[in-house]
């Protein structure tokens, strides 16, 4: 059986963490391996990943912690990557409700040779607000507060994702928020490639590394269903700067990055 390791991205948001958490805690095929990859020091989020460990039976649960000092999210997903054991990486933000069926929904539909590519449908305030507060609510199409664009997505049909694999990658951006990966192909393009700092482009010039080697992408719409709650926009001073090395990476065709997973610790 493949085992599934699942990375949660955060960052001084416990209240949303706490409920990312809950749903994880309601899948129908959890994780083998949970690691918490903060990016920040924050005690209410420490307190928060205690009271799930506690609580989880037949998973292993690490809390990974680096000091904020800008976003970097790439660093702390490598650590968290070098310490896994699994066969397979999922990666999930720490502000993404999932179905109870998304684990097994990217597992039942990763294919060698490629990475998944995952959709977010986006919550406004106040359905945020509204799942929060209720661990057993989850958003249907029908809801206010959804994203129009996307709200049907919500609609899981695993026969039509399987069918749209490919149809689905024109159609959606990649995303770190909802993306997996088999472990072998991240450890070989070396992670996310850290001197890519601030928000932006990240996940993009990882993924175009990976299609330079030959890892070819599939979308899932209708699967693997992920519910984005609202915060502000992170500041984007980076942005074009990021870009910048993401459409180098595409054009000199790179397919590994010299500060990465391999500058962490194993367990």
């Amino acid at each position: 059986m493949t085992r599934c390791g699942l990375v949660v991205t955060t960052h001084a948001r416990a209240d949303a963490l706490a409920r990312v958490l809950a749903a994880i805690a309601a899948q129908t095929r959890p994780p083998d391996e949970l690691l918490v990859a903060e990016d920040g020091l924050d005690d209410a989020t420490a307190g928060v990943v205690a009271r799930h460990a506690a609580s989880s039976a037949g998973c292993a649960v690490r809390h990974l912690r680096q000091p904020h000092e800008g976003f970097r999210a790439g660093r702390i997903r490598n650590a968290a990557i070098a310490v896994m054991r699994s066969d397979y990486v999922v990666l999930l933000d720490g502000d993404m409700v999932v179905h109870p069926r998304f684990l097994a929904d990217h597992l039942e539909l990763a294919r060698p040779g490629h990475w998944t590519q995952g959709v977010r449908i986006l919550l406004d305030a106040e359905a945020t607000r509204r799942v929060v507060a209720d661990e057993s609510a989850l958003p249907r199409p029908w809801w206010p507060g959804l994203g129009l664009a996307r709200r049907g997505y919500a609609l899981r049909a695993l026969p039509l994702a399987r069918r749209l694999r490919s149809a689905g990658n024109g159609v959606v951006a990649v995303k770190g928020c909802n993306q997996g990966f088999w472990r072998r192909d991240l450890l070989a393009a070396n992670g996310f490639d850290e001197a890519i700092t601030g928000w932006g482009s990240e996940d993009k010039e990882l993924c175009a590394r990976l299609e330079n080697a030959g890892v070819r992408r599939q979308t899932l719409l209708f699967a693997a269903v992920a519910w984005h709650l609202h915060h502000p926009p992170a500041p984007r001073e980076h942005a074009a700067a990021n870009r910048a090395r993401w459409e180098e990476t595409r054009r000199l065709g790179r397919t590994r990055c010299e500060a990465g997973i391999d500058g962490h610790p194993a367990a």
